[in-house]
């Protein structure tokens, strides 16, 4: 059936739901899992011109936010090893979160990439639309996606 599954995560409960199920199902049917959380770039430009930012302001910020990433891929990695389940933990750095996830999925020769059916909410989802729907239309792998 499946060999490697990517599950693209957040760290909010929403995405949870994602992370279990994926866990379930590599324990079940013998697949890897690889557990991806995207990191945003700083948000340079909107602050141009009205304050200043130093470069060293803008790189902990990153550093922090990063760092959060690696702790939920590495906690979603540690309990699928507890389960029996091989696995990766993946961060990738990018303002084009369906990009990423649908680009680690070819990286790590993914066939199929589980997701949560949404995690912003309010104005953040209208602005940026629906990285699941992205997804799901473009993605040339499978796609599983949970509520």
């Amino acid at each position: 059936m499946y060999q490697r599954i990517l599950v693209a995560t957040d760290g909010s409960d929403l995405s949870r739901t994602a992370v279990n199920s994926a866990i379930e199902l590599a324990a079940a049917i013998g697949a890897e899992l690889v557990a991806l959380y995207v990191v945003p770039r700083y948000p340079v430009s909107y602050f141009e011109g009205g304050i200043t930012i130093s470069v060293e302001d803008i790189a902990r910020t990153e550093k922090q936010w990063n760092d959060k990433g690696q702790a939920v891929v590495d906690s979603v990695r540690q309990e699928a090893e507890a389960r029996g389940v091989k696995a990766q933990a993946v961060v990738s750095q990018s303002d084009l979160v369906a990009e990423s996830i649908m680009a680690t999925a070819k990286k790590h020769n993914c066939d199929l990439v589980v997701m949560a059916s949404h995690g912003r909410k309010g104005i953040k989802r209208v602005l940026l639309g629906s990285e699941t729907q992205h997804v799901l239309t473009h993605s040339t792998v499978p796609v599983l996606v949970l509520r």
